[in-house]
């Protein structure tokens, strides 16, 4: 309570001194420089070129499998971290509490799992979101694009997730 009331006693003498500079250096009849141009985080920094080695990457995907670190994989992947696993449904109605049942025993629990729903997001049934939320991770179901590449932004910012990824190619 004592560095609030501080803060809150000293944060208006702050704020007058901070006007004072500010109309001592911009003449008020002299407009604002323009915002047109906003900086996205990737003229800030380039995340793509610097990946630690040991880190997951999709850099593809296909109808039938992901590209990671120069290796083409087919078919269903699971990823944890830096984790990397082959993972058994082939469509949308195969992901069930029991091929999920890792996310049991993970730790630390990822905060978020990607479901990769392949071409389309699909609604995700209703116990499988309950088994989900019971594991303390939120869910977010998109196509396997968006899911891998929300991956990697997530994961690069040293995130704790995890994705359950479906190839592009699945429809149903």
């Amino acid at each position: 309570m004592a560095v609030r009331g501080k803060a809150m006693v000293t944060l208006p003498t702050l704020v007058r001194a901070m006007r004072r500079r500010t109309s001592n250096h911009m003449p008020s009849n002299q407009p604002l420089p323009s915002l047109r141009r906003a900086f996205s985080l990737y003229d800030q920094i380039n995340l793509i070129d610097n990946v630690p080695e040991d880190q997951i990457r999709f850099k593809q995907v296909t109808d039938t499998g992901f590209g990671v670190k120069g290796v083409h994989y087919e078919g269903s992947l699971l990823c944890v971290g830096n984790l990397l696993m082959s993972w058994h449904p082939k469509k949308l109605s195969e992901v069930t509490s029991e091929s999920l049942s890792i996310f049991q025993t993970v730790r630390p629990v990822p905060e978020i799992l990607l479901l990769g729903c392949g071409k389309y997001i699909q609604p995700v049934n209703p116990e499988l979101r309950a088994f989900i939320r019971s594991t303390g991770m939120k869910l977010e179901a998109v196509d396997s694009r968006n899911a891998a590449s929300t991956y990697n932004i997530l994961n690069e910012e040293g995130r704790i997730v995890a994705a359950a990824l479906l190839p592009y190619g699945v429809e149903s």
